[in-house]
Parts: structure tokens; sequence; C-alpha cells
């Protein structure tokens, strides 16, 4: 009986699911912000789901919140200094967003071979996939001239495309830890209100974007897989 149930055990199939939470920071690129600047990054929570659909191929869906913000005294000219442009301007946003988004990873190491319990179980990865998003943005002007034109507010459901990369890490058996950055690019110019201004004062032709950027903790469920020899007889499995 004993060699049966070791036979048993080599024979199943594992499939694994995780749960977790991740904390980090979100960030936001358009008119206000040419460049990623890590200086207006904002906080930002996210909740997960993960199963593997294969030893390098796993899917997640998230949820993810945060915040938004950017100054145009933050853009350096090539002097050091404001640039002028936005000196002149003197833009402000500030907001949140709300994300939903479905993404296919591409996992480079076996993260669940753990036959050697004392190795170090870890594997880089790739993701991509689709978001529908909620962002609800205000944009002000310190500059009393443009204050009509530029000072406005409101919100905007689109869709995005997620894509980063990250690499985990088992604590142990249950436990995984993750780093992870990516960007989220959008298809609209209106995240910051400014795209029907005046070609003078600000690019028409550049989309939007935002990010997220974090550290995960989640949970892992073990479900084991019976063959259908062993599904019929289950006292081989004693």
């Amino acid at each position: 009986m004993g060699s049966a149930s070791f036979f048993a055990t080599s024979a199943l199939a594992q499939h694994t699911s995780e749960i977790g939470v991740g904390v980090g920071a979100t960030n936001y690129k358009g008119e206000i912000s040419p460049q990623l600047q890590w200086r207006n990054s904002r906080p930002a929570l996210t909740i997960f789901y993960r199963r593997d659909v294969s030893v390098p191929v796993t899917l997640r869906a998230s949820l993810t919140t945060g915040f938004l913000r950017a100054t145009d005294a933050n853009v350096e000219g090539v002097n050091g200094g404001i640039a002028p442009l936005p000196s002149y301007r003197q833009l402000h946003l500030s907001g949140g967003l709300v994300e939903a988004a479905g993404v296919v990873e591409y996992n480079f190491l076996d993260y669940h071979a753990r036959k050697d319990q004392h190795r170090f179980h870890f594997s880089p990865y790739l993701f991509a996939g689709l978001g529908l998003y909620y962002v609800s943005t205000t944009v002000t002007s310190d500059n009393a001239a443009l204050q009509a034109d530029f000072n406005r507010n409101g919100a905007r459901v689109g869709i995005a495309i997620p894509a980063g990369a990250g690499l985990k890490f088992a604590l142990n058996e249950y436990f995984n830890l993750g780093l992870e950055a990516g960007v989220r690019k959008t298809f609209t110019d209106q995240l910051d209100h400014t795209s029907d201004q005046t070609p003078l004062l600000v690019n028409s032709h550049d989309q939007d974007w935002y990010y997220y950027s974090g550290v995960s903790l989640s949970y892992t469920f073990y479900k084991i897989l019976c063959p259908t020899p062993y599904n019929k007889n289950k006292r081989l499995l004693k």
C-alpha cells in the first residue's frame, strides 16, 4: 500500500492560485509631466488573484486604486530651471484613479518546482493585458490670465493596455513576495483636460499614460488534481 501511495502522489498534477495585496505608487505622464517623474509619485493600493495555467504562464486579475499629481514647476529646462512654457502656464494636476485589469504573465523560471525545499525559489516575469480605468482629475493654473481656460475638472472612463515586468520570491511554501513596475497606455489626451487648448501652449499629439509600481504579498492555494484511475478508486490514495 505504501508503494501505491508513493506512486499516486508522484503522479498527481498540482495547480496553484494566489490571492494577494500590494502597496506602491501611481504616476502620470502627459502635458503637465512630459517625462516620468518619480517626485510626482502618489500612494496606491492593489488587490489581485493569480492562477497558473501552465509552467510558464499565469493569469492575473487585479483591482488598483491610487492618486495622481503633477505640476509644471517640476519640468526642468536646459539651464536647470523651470522650462519657459511650463513657467508661463503654471499648471497643477491632482486626482485619482481606479483600474480593473486582466493580464497574462510569462514566467522565465519554473516558480512552483519545489522538489528541493532548501532552494531559493524565484522567477522574473513579463506581463501584458487589458484594463478598464476611471480617472478623475482637477487642473488649475496659477497664471490669472489662463485660469478661465485651464481651470478644469472632470472624470473619464477608458481602456488601457497594462504592460511591465516583475520579480516574485517564495518566502515559504505558502507566502510570496513580489516586486513589479508597469506602464498603462491610454488612448486619450484628456486625463489632464488640455488637448483642446491652443497649440501654442500645449502639445495635442501626445497621449497620456499612467504607471503603477509596488511591492506585494500573496498567499498560495494548492489544488491537487487526481488522475482518472484514482478518481474511480479513492482507496488507492490511502
